[in-house]
Formats: structure tokens, sequence, C-alpha cells
């Protein structure tokens, strides 16, 4: 099983608009942060998590050029404002592909991108337009995706639900502000995590870089990767800061289970 990171920042991105702090002018390229996205190989799966406004970028960077299917972890616009970059990867001859999320979050993208969700949808003559089905999925209720089993965790994220993905010994959780005892029980014995943490200071809706090394312990996976990171942490600075075990991910970071 290998994870890639496609982007690992927060909704801004980094470097941020209008921006000339020290980490937006950085030359580390771990400092260069797209909109937070994975892919997940597995087998002969390969499925996306997300469509982040980046995604272009990050598939070509990373040498992406098809998928079997798409998690949405929710339906925020620095997650799902790159769905149309999915008429690359469906459609024609590549078929219908399968999107798979929270039925709430579904139902929203539905209103936001008629075009794509709408059956009766036909591009013009010459155009082409994402060939998607949805398929809801159930918080708790293990589901075949791709062929690949799927634990959907649900937490909360402001007034938003947010699915977190386990895929045996390896977990993907974004964009939430805490991690309940069920969600912990959940995710007890994965090997690898990929946890969420925006910046050192409290954030109303995500974990705060503190709050995620709580609960990167208190899950105690061999390796814990932090995303969905800020302007406000230098990669190196972060990564000499942290415990063992846990370190901040990057874009392009590719992880084996």
């Amino acid at each position: 099983m290998r994870l890639t990171l496609l982007g690992t920042g927060t909704s801004f991105g980094v470097p941020q608009i209008g921006c000339a702090c020290r980490v937006c002018r950085s030359r580390d390229p771990r400092d260069r942060r797209r909109r937070a996205g994975a892919v997940l190989a597995s087998g002969a799966a390969t499925i996306l998590i997300d469509t982040p406004p980046e995604l272009r970028l990050g598939l070509l960077e990373s040498g992406i050029g098809a998928v079997d299917a798409v998690l949405f972890t929710h339906d925020h616009a620095d997650h799902t404002h790159g769905i149309d970059d999915l008429r690359s990867l469906s459609g024609g001859g590549r078929g219908t592909l399968p999107v798979f999320g929270p039925g709430d979050a579904l139902d929203r993208m539905r209103a936001k991108f008629d075009y794509v969700f709408d059956p009766h949808a036909r591009p013009l003559p010459g155009s082409a337009r994402p060939a998607v089905d949805a398929v809801p999925l159930a918080a708790g209720v293990e589901a075949l995706v791709a062929g690949v089993p799927v634990r959907p965790i649900a937490f909360e994220h402001g007034p938003t639900v947010v699915f977190g993905y386990r895929f045996g010994r390896l977990a993907y959780v974004t964009d939430v502000k805490t991690v309940p005892d069920p969600a912990r029980a959940a995710l007890a014995g994965v090997e690898v995590l990929i946890l969420n943490a925006l910046w050192y200071r409290q954030h109303p809706t995500h974990l705060s870089i503190p709050e995620a090394v709580e609960v990167a312990q208190a899950i105690g996976a061999r390796q814990t990767w932090l995303t969905h990171l800020t302007h406000e942490t230098a990669h190196a600075d972060l990564e000499a800061d942290l415990p063992p075990g846990i370190r901040p991910g990057y874009d392009g970071l590719v992880i084996e289970v």
C-alpha cells in the first residue's frame, strides 16, 4: 500500500497570496504547500482522496494519470474545487468514475456542481464534463472502494461532519477539531496516521499542532505525518520541534505501508 500526499497546505495554500513572510518566501520546496489531497495505491487500485484546487498540478508532479475511484472527506472548497479535473480521469473510454463520501456532503456537491452530478447533463459538442457516479458512505460501515476495504470515521469540523478514512494499517484524517473516544477506538492499531495540524494557536474547527501531537501520541501509530499546515510553520522548524514518530508531511511525499 502506498500513499502519495498531493498537497499538505491549508485552504490558503503556501505561499499565501499577498504575503511576504519568511515561509512564503522560503526556498525550501517542502514549504510550498498545495491544498490538501492524496492518492492511495493498493494492489491494482488507485483511489484519489479529495479534489483540491491544484489537483492537476499534484497529479502531474506525482506521475498519476488514472484513478479508479474518489473519496471525499467533505465538501469545503479547498477539498472539492478541483473537481473539474476529473474530466481527464473519466468519461469516454475511461468510463464513469465512482465518487464516495458523506451523504450530506455529496448532496451539497450536487447543488454546487450540478453539471458534474446531473446524469442528464450533456457537454456541448467538442467539450467534456466529468463522468461520475455518487455513492454515499455511512460512518463506521466498512465499504469496498475499487476493491479496497475502507472504513469511514466521522469527525466534527465546526457544523460540518468530516469523514476520515482507515485503510487497514493506514488512516487519513484531515480537517478535524477533536478526535473523540469512538474515533480513537476506530483508529486503534494503525501504523501510519495522516493528521491535520493547522498551527500552534487554537482554532475553532481544526486541531492545533499541540492538539495533534496529543492525539497522535494517544493513538500510538508508528508514523504520524501532519498535514493541512499554514505559512506560520516552516517545515524544517516544525520537524525539529516535533517528538519522535511525528513529522510534518510535504507535497509529493510517498509513504509505503
